[in-house]
This record gives C-alpha cells, structure tokens and sequence, in this order.
C-alpha cells in the first residue's frame, strides 16, 4: 500500500521520490491505495470538528454547524480535493516537455498527490476547528509540501535540477491558481445553497 511512501518522504525524501517514480503506478492505482484514504482525512475530520465543538474565531461562544449541511461540505470539499489533485498532475503532464521531461500522466498525478501529502495529513487538525491552530499548524505543512516539490520535480520528472527549480516554480503557479479556483467554485456553492448552516 502506498502509505508506506509516506513515512519515507518524512525521513528520506529524495529516496522515497526515486521509489514511487519506479513502481510504475497507473492513476487508479494512485486514487485506490492512496489518495482516496489521503483526501478523506481533512473532510471528515471537519464534519466532525464543525459539529461538535464548533468554529472558533477568537472570545466567545464557537459556531456550530448542521449535521446535514456541514455533510455536504465535507463531501464537496473531498470531491474537489480528488479533482484538483488528478488537474494539477494533468497540467504537470502538459508543462513537462516543455521542461524536457516525458514521464507519463500517472507519475505526474503522483508528484501532485505525494506533494500534497503534509496538507492531506494536517487537515486532521480540522477536529478542532480554532483558526488560529490551523493557521499555526498548516503553515509548516505549506512548507513542507513546496519543499517535498522541489525535491521531488528534478527525480519524478528525470530533469536536472536547475531545470527542475523553473518547472517546480511554475506547478507552484498553477496550484495557486487552483486554489483561486477552489475558492471561486466554493463562493458559487454557497450560492446556490450548499453553504453553512448554523445551529442555535
């Protein structure tokens, strides 16, 4: 099982990148063993997290959320989670030979998936929803991941690292934009109802 890499890319990252580059594995392989379980994490520790103790902002009583509409949230938070994964390893794939590389769509969907893996990991923190901790707690995670990117470019994508730097910097571009998109998608959901509803 691929749970396995992820202690690895904690202890030896360049060892472990050079690993999951050789097993060959197809994008299903990659959603099955690892990203299914990875991307649950966050959504289903904020459904519990934001109807249990509830959002806390600072002084006050914190803000629970509805079973029912925080279960929405949860499962449109994880969809796009998947989405967005397997887009970013799409666009690795299209920026690649550009950069002299022709590894094929599932090394790239890996690179983006293991990328991710200290965000995935951290959205466990969501069980208790205070902004604060999160931003305390996921700021390093950020980190890491670009770092686990810039490490793992050059090796999953056979390159030098020099070039390996420019591509890492420009997929860092492109899951920003993502991001920015996540973002626009959740303010229409919330517009057409699939938004927060609140207890009390």
């Amino acid at each position: 099982m691929l749970i396995q890499h992820v202690k690895g890319l904690f202890t030896n990252p360049k060892i472990e990148w050079a690993t999951i580059r050789d097993r060959n594995l197809t994008v299903l392989q990659l959603y099955k063993e690892f990203l299914f379980v990875a991307a649950a994490i966050a959504p289903i520790c904020a459904l519990i997290g934001t109807t249990t103790l509830g959002w806390s902002i600072g002084i006050g009583e914190p803000v629970k959320l509805t079973f029912a509409s925080a279960l929405k949230m949860s499962v449109a938070f994880y969809i796009a989670i998947l989405i967005a994964t397997f887009t970013i390893g799409k666009l690795i794939h299209w920026m690649s030979e550009t950069y002299g590389s022709k590894q094929s769509l599932s090394v790239c969907v890996a690179l983006a998936g293991f990328t991710a893996m200290p965000l995935f990991l951290v959205g466990a923190i969501q069980l208790i929803p205070t902004l604060w901790l999160n931003f305390v707690v996921g700021l390093p995670a950020l980190a890491y991941s670009v770092y686990l990117l810039f490490t793992g470019v050059p090796i999953m994508m056979q390159i030098p690292e020099e070039r390996g730097f420019l591509f890492s910097s420009s997929i860092l571009a492109v899951g920003l934009v993502t991001l920015v998109g996540l973002l626009a998608v959740t303010a229409g959901l919330w517009g057409i109802g699939v938004g927060p509803r609140f207890t009390g």
